[in-house]
């Protein structure tokens, strides 16, 4: 019978580049997984505007401070700030801030 849980320690996940900065993706490699992905991202000032066609995503500010732009609305960002983004919407966050990403359905590059 295979483990019904699995275990990532984030911060010992080698970063590897997005249009926001550097991700450290936790779940991507679980058989059978189709729910979600868990990223450490750190996010720079001069993240790319992008939008994903099918997946959604939940921003959980943990350090930093700055905004969301967001189909053209800006929303300040904050530590505790949390934000959802739906399939299609442009986006990108600008600041440097340390934030848990979670996409749903799992991240697929």
């Amino acid at each position: 019978m295979s483990k019904r849980f699995a275990v990532a320690q984030l911060d010992a996940i080698p970063p590897v580049p997005c249009p926001c900065g550097q991700a450290r993706r936790a779940f991507h490699d679980v058989p059978g997984n189709t729910l979600a992905t868990v990223h450490l991202t750190d996010i720079h000032a001069d993240s790319k505007a992008h939008y994903h066609a099918k997946m959604t995503e939940i921003y959980i500010v943990l350090e930093g401070e700055g905004h969301l732009e967001a189909d053209g609305e800006i929303i300040p960002l904050k530590p505790m700030t949390s934000v959802m983004i739906r399939p299609g919407c442009v986006h990108r966050a600008v600041g440097n801030l340390r934030i848990i990403n979670v996409p749903m359905p799992p991240f697929d590059p």
